[in-house]
């Protein structure tokens, strides 16, 4: 049994692919760039905040702009690759990420050193169904920044949820496969111990190997409850533990943390694992 919680893993921060510049220093290129990633910065913010209430119509027009804006640079300063980088990063939240992944290499072309760009090739392969070779560009965006918890995370993720292709390469054990995507997770909750959809992942991580680490899973899930703000938080940290209970046969201690679990929200999944108590003896 998985239980989830409503996380939405937030995307690398806006104009991560800027550098800070020295003013007396900027060529125009960089000036030029350092515009547009403030128009599309207003224009997406603008966007979220509005929700519902867009209007597609407007948004499509002021996004057209940027894109031309992007394209009258590019054209300008062809070798740029930051700008093929901010500009396949635009594409690539705007939903056209066949488009996006094409400024990206051209990218990685010009300048091989840019890990987010590996990072959102390797989304890409990873997305079109080839973990293989998207495994390598994660590796590599982890190397050139190996304290983004973010590369972290997304390798795990990979080796999770592709995990039979890797076996079947020949080129890994589903041993290895374990180590590494328990190792990721763990590297991604330590880089950020705050955000909570990476130290959550790390936590559901225990159970994901072949051979469970049971005990490990219940500190995680303790350590996580202890840190929660909120009741419902704490509360659906015990109902994970309550669940690694009950795998281990530890009926007694599963059903007295689930009597502490009231709040309603949680009831659904709370009857679940429930229902796979034994009844208690009748005396």
């Amino acid at each position: 049994m998985r239980l989830s919680l409503p996380f939405l893993l937030p995307l690398v921060a806006f104009g991560l692919l800027q550098p800070v510049l020295a003013r007396a220093g900027e060529t125009l290129p960089e000036r030029d760039l350092k515009k547009i990633v403030e128009q599309e910065r207003r224009l997406l913010e603008s966007s979220a905040k509005q929700g519902d209430k867009l209007d597609p119509e407007a948004f499509r027009v002021q996004a057209q702009e940027i894109c031309h804006d992007y394209e009258l640079l590019l054209h300008d300063s062809p070798n740029y690759a930051l700008a093929y980088a901010d500009y396949g990063h635009l594409l690539y939240k705007l939903g056209m990420s066949k488009a996006a992944v094409g400024m990206m290499l051209k990218a990685d072309q010009l300048d091989p050193s840019i890990p987010l760009v590996k990072n959102q090739i390797g989304d890409y392969l990873a997305e079109a169904g080839k973990p293989l070779e998207a495994v390598n560009y994660f590796l590599a965006a982890i190397k050139l920044a190996p304290d983004e918890p973010l590369y972290h995370y997304q390798l795990g993720q990979l080796l999770y949820t592709a995990r039979d292709d890797f076996i079947k390469s020949g080129d890994w054990s589903r041993a290895q496969v374990d180590d590494a995507m328990h190792h990721a997770f763990q590297r991604a909750a330590e880089l950020a111990p705050d955000r909570i959809e990476f130290t959550f992942r790390y936590a559901e991580s225990f159970a994901d190997m072949d051979k469970p680490d049971w005990d490990g899973a219940l500190k995680a899930w303790a350590a996580l409850e202890e840190k929660s703000k909120t009741q419902l938080d704490r509360e659906t940290m015990r109902l994970e533990a309550a669940n690694v209970l009950i795998k281990q046969g530890r009926f007694p201690a599963a059903r007295l943390l689930l009597a502490t679990v009231t709040v309603p929200a949680l009831n659904g999944q709370k009857q679940k694992l429930v229902a796979q108590l034994p009844a208690v003896p009748a005396k």
